[in-house]
């Protein structure tokens, strides 16, 4: 079950985005609350709209649906629905529809790499080559590195009948769930840090009416995905040290680089009181 949730939580990964687009939108105080909202009522209407229809029009037991796998499109239940209104060419649509999918989620993933690449750099947590600009503002170098290693991670699905293409969603979907920790955990302490400072919430232009328990119930709910994806690899008589290690090999990289990082600069806990809540990174 908590597999799922991996394979779930990995088709999600993105909506965070918004935040990194919010330092070059031209009026972010009044865009970003709006794009928050309009990305909770899309993920509402088109996944789990689309999963009431597909609920309502084939039942489970639906013998396509029992005899398919994931490599085969066209059995599909997206692929079922158009068929059952009669469309011959279900699965040729399907194809475009995903091709369309791919194209806009790796032009995003791009984009968001590349500034995320740029970002490390002026902070002095990458190297200072990917500083370099072109005449319209574009990260070149950062972009360049963000691009092949896209071309890269696409080209093991060549290699090893897919075995490294595994590892590398393994990898992602956990570092996607070790990233949404991280933003969890910078909201809630930044709340607590905004209010031990004795600044007033009202001036916040933008809060969160969940808080404190929406940061909390994602912490936890994260650390149990992420912990119990395969917890069944070690339960048997004995341990299933492959299959363990193609799902859980995102957290000892993180660990490493984490442990590097702070080991290196000598960083620590920060006081509530003493967080730097300005906006200026100078």
């Amino acid at each position: 079950m908590l597999g799922i949730f991996m394979v779930a939580g990995f088709s999600f990964q993105g909506t965070e985005m918004i935040g990194i687009a919010a330092g070059e939108s031209e009026d972010p105080e009044k865009n970003i609350p709006r794009a928050v909202h309009s990305i909770f009522w899309r993920i509402l209407l088109f996944y789990f709209g689309s999963f009431i229809v597909i609920g309502f029009l084939i039942p489970y037991t639906d013998p396509n649906l029992l005899n398919t796998d994931i490599a085969n499109i066209s059995i599909s239940p997206f692929t079922l629905v158009f068929e059952r209104f009669g469309l011959v060419a279900a699965a040729s649509i399907m194809n475009a529809v995903i091709l369309t999918a791919v194209l806009s989620a790796g032009n995003s993933g791009l984009y968001v790499s590349t500034r995320m690449l740029y970002a490390l750099a002026e902070t002095g947590q990458a190297p200072k080559c990917f500083l370099k600009l072109n005449k319209r503002g574009v990260p070149v170098n950062a972009l360049i590195a963000t691009a092949a290693f896209g071309l890269a991670a696409f080209l093991t699905s060549l290699i090893g009948e897919g075995k490294a293409y595994a590892w590398l969603v393994n990898i992602s979907g956990m570092a996607g769930f070790i990233t949404w920790i991280g933003i969890a955990l910078c909201h809630y302490r930044f709340r607590r840090a905004y209010i031990a400072q004795g600044k007033d919430l009202r001036k916040l232009p933008y809060r969160a009416t969940l808080f404190p328990f929406g940061p909390l119930l994602a912490l936890m709910m994260c650390i149990i995905i992420t912990a119990g994806q395969n917890y069944s690899a070690f339960l048997g008589t004995h341990i299933d040290w492959y299959g363990a290690s193609v799902v859980y090999i995102g957290i000892p990289i993180f660990l490493i680089v984490f442990l590097y990082h702070k080991l290196k600069h000598k960083t620590h806990i920060i006081p509530l009181k003493e967080v730097d809540l300005s906006r200026d990174k100078e």
